[in-house]
Parts: C-alpha cells; structure tokens; sequence
C-alpha cells in the first residue's frame, strides 16, 4: 500500500512553502511518527512526521518551494521490515562486490588498497547517500574523481548519472582554484535559494519603507541605576527565579508602562481606521539560525520582571531549536529589538508591520556625561524609536521615548506606574 505525504497547511494565507531538510534517506525505512521532513513558511519552520511503516520515497527536493498540499513523499508498508533490514547492509557494505571479478586484471595486492585509499580521501563534509555509492561502485567511480564536481554537497543518484555524462569537464574545474591560488586568494563564490523566511522578511521590509512615513527619534539612558541593581540582586534574583536578570526585562516593563500613557505608540492602522489596543503585546526580535524572528509576550503589562525574563528565555530557546509556531510570532503591538548584543551603537530600526513604532536598544559604553554641573563617566545606551508619522505625531513620539529613558533612570517608579513614589503617597 502506498501512503502519499503532503505539506499540510501551516497557517492561514500561506500558500506555499520550502522543504528545508530531509531527516531521512531516500529508500530508507521509516516508522509512524517519525519526522522525516522540516518545511519552511514565511512565519515558522515546522516538521513533518511519518504516516505509518514503511519505505519512504522522496519525491521532492531539499531546497524546492512546493504549494501547500503537494506530495512530498510516499511511504510503501508492504516493506516495512524487510527494507528496513536490507538497507543496512546496502549503507554498510562496498558489499555488491563484482570487484573480486576484475582482480585478475591486477594484482590482488594492488587491488586491495584501491578501496581502502578511497574512503580514507572521502572528506568528512562529501556525503554520498548509499543508493549513489552502489552506482558508483558499479561504474568503478571514486570519491576523489567526484569531489571537484560535488564539494560539499551530498551526492545522489541523479548526480552520479550527471557526473557520468559530463566527467570530462572535470579537469576544467580543478584548473581554476590553481590560477586563483596564484593571484594569491581565491575566488570562489556559491548561490543558494533564499529560504522563505527571508524572502517574506525582504518584502516586508521593503514594503514598510514604501508604505509607511518612518521617522526615527533618539535618545540616551545613563544606566548606573540599571547597573547598580543587577549588581546588587543578581544572584539572589537567580537563585529565586531559575533565570538572570538581563536589561530586556527592565525595558519591556518600562515600555509597557509608557506606551500606557501615549497609547497611540501602541496603536496601527486599519484601512482607513486607526486601532488602539489597551494591552501590550510585546514582540522581542531574536536572532535565530534562520533570520530574525520576532516571538510575542502576550500581556507583557501583566508582568513581572522575573516572568519576562522566563518567557524571553523560552521564546530564544525555542527559536534557536526551529521550535516557534505561527502563534508564538502574530499579533505584537509593538516591538523591541537589541542591536547592542552585535554590538551596534546606534541605527534606525525599521517599523515590523503592521505595527507603528519599535524601539532600538544599543551597546553600553562609558560616555562623559554632565551630572549637577560636573562632568561624570557613566555607562550610556542611545536608544531609537522609529515611528510611523502618518498615526504618531513626535510630541507623543519623543513623549514616549523621554518617559522610557525617565523610567529605566528611575527604576522605582515601575513600581508606581511610571509615577514618583511621593507623588503616588501623596495621591497628586
């Protein structure tokens, strides 16, 4: 019985995805509920897992985008264990052995070494799947001939036959490096798909600098309160909490609570409506092995800074292991993205539609600051807050950015809701 594998549908308005990697080989056994295949969408890698026992055959594939509901793959069950067992050996074996046929033809003792020297010069990095070493074996080909046509890449059936045809261009190929080697550096260069991550990151990108009339406003945070906390508490804080007590924490509250009091910061546009949301949903940009992805904290004004710090944790956990879903990533309200971990000081981040504004934290360095009249060393961070000016005007832009520097230099008042502690004593 064949079981067909189709590419089910990751979400709403995707209509097609990438296949990312296969985790099997083709002709190789598997059982029901095995992932076999990781897809790429423009939101969220996700895998695909074995219907039931058999033999898999690859129809599609790594790198090609297919629409949703294509067939990837068939399982056949009438193989189930007797496949499993025969492609062991096949994997294992130089095993088809006709080569003692051709040993007549030379010395046994020059024979034997052929083999041995072969798979010794095999590069850790030139996979050769078993279907192709067995062709290979067949047509007396070996890795070294392969490895100017094939480096890096893992070899197939269909290369192997490509190979066949075309074995002859390959001194032209290793002729080139020579001459680079001569000029002293190489000049090499390889072209891969673009994954559909990034391809859904450059239209939106692009899309926001041609919709949206950006603007970008700047500040500077001292951040010796900052500094002086974490110092103070750290190792209690972790102690207690399971996690470390980062600047993120400090500034999501910080902007939760702004953006509370200039509410149109939290604000977006739809169609000819303006939308203003009475909660804050934070999206914090991470980087992952696949592009920046921007996981959400729902309700971040709920939280407090030891459950910020956990669901930050788990989010960039979740996103280095390809784990996030669609709904980990849709809905922000707003954004803060860190350039300062690269090591940046200063830039001007680009709005994540179809929200209005985010804000840039940087790197800390030491600056010169006047302080009472006299001139101090203190760890500064510039911070950027680009806004889309079409629904945020720059009094309520700056407003916001001045009350989140406020708030960071004065962390006490998170505890009053941005309000200074007498002040909220006093009810004024």
């Amino acid at each position: 019985m064949i079981i067909e594998i189709t590419v089910p549908s990751p979400g709403e308005s995707i209509n097609e995805v990438q296949i990312a990697n296969w985790l099997v080989e083709n002709g190789s056994g598997v059982t029901k509920g095995m992932e076999i295949v990781e897809v790429d969408s423009d939101k969220a890698t996700l895998s695909i897992s074995a219907e039931a026992d058999g033999q898999i055959e690859i129809v599609v594939e790594a790198g090609e985008t297919v629409e949703i509901g294509t067939v990837v793959a068939r399982i056949n069950t009438d193989f189930v264990v007797e496949k499993a067992a025969v492609s062991t050996p096949v994997a294992t074996a130089p095993a088809p052995k006709p080569t003692p046929v051709e040993e007549p033809k030379s010395a046994p003792a020059a024979k034997t070494p052929e083999p041995v020297k072969a798979m010794e010069q095999e590069p850790a990095d030139f996979k050769v799947s078993p279907l192709a070493r067995k062709l290979m074996d067949e047509q007396n080909i070996s890795t070294a001939e392969l490895e100017s046509f094939y480096k890096s890449l893992r070899v197939g059936v269909k290369d192997v036959e490509f190979f066949l045809k075309n074995r002859g261009t390959a001194p032209q190929t290793s002729a080139a490096p020579k001459n680079s080697e001569s000029r002293g550096g190489s000049r090499d260069s390889k072209s891969q798909k673009m994954s559909m991550l990034r391809k859904k990151l450059a239209q939106r990108l692009v899309s926001v600098k041609n919709e949206t009339a950006m603007l970008t406003t700047f500040n500077e945070v001292n951040m010796t309160p900052i500094f002086e906390i974490r110092k103070k508490y750290k190792d209690i804080f972790k102690e207690q909490h399971g996690v470390g007590l980062g600047f993120m924490s400090f500034f999501t509250k910080a902007c939760t609570i702004a953006l509370s009091q200039f509410p149109q910061i939290n604000s977006m546009i739809d169609g000819e409506e303006i939308v203003t949301y009475n909660y804050a949903d934070i999206s914090i940009a991470v980087s992952s092995p696949k592009g920046l992805v921007v996981p959400v904290l729902r309700n971040a004004e709920t939280m407090s800074l030891a459950k910020i710090e956990n669901e930050i944790k788990n989010l960039a956990i979740k996103a280095r292991e390809g784990k996030l879903t669609l709904d980990d990533m849709t809905s922000g309200t707003f954004t803060i993205t860190n350039g300062g971990v690269f090591g940046s000081m200063l830039s001007t981040p680009i709005i994540n539609p179809p929200q209005s504004a985010i804000l840039g934290m940087h790197n800390i360095v030491e600056r010169p600051i006047a302080v009472n009249g006299k001139v101090e060393i203190h760890p500064i961070m510039y911070v950027a807050l680009s806004y889309d000016h079409r629904i945020i005007d720059g009094r309520e832009s700056v407003g916001f950015l001045v009350k989140v520097k406020e708030l960071l230099e004065s962390p006490e008042k998170m505890l009053f809701n941005g309000k200074d502690p007498m002040s909220r004593l006093l009810e004024l």
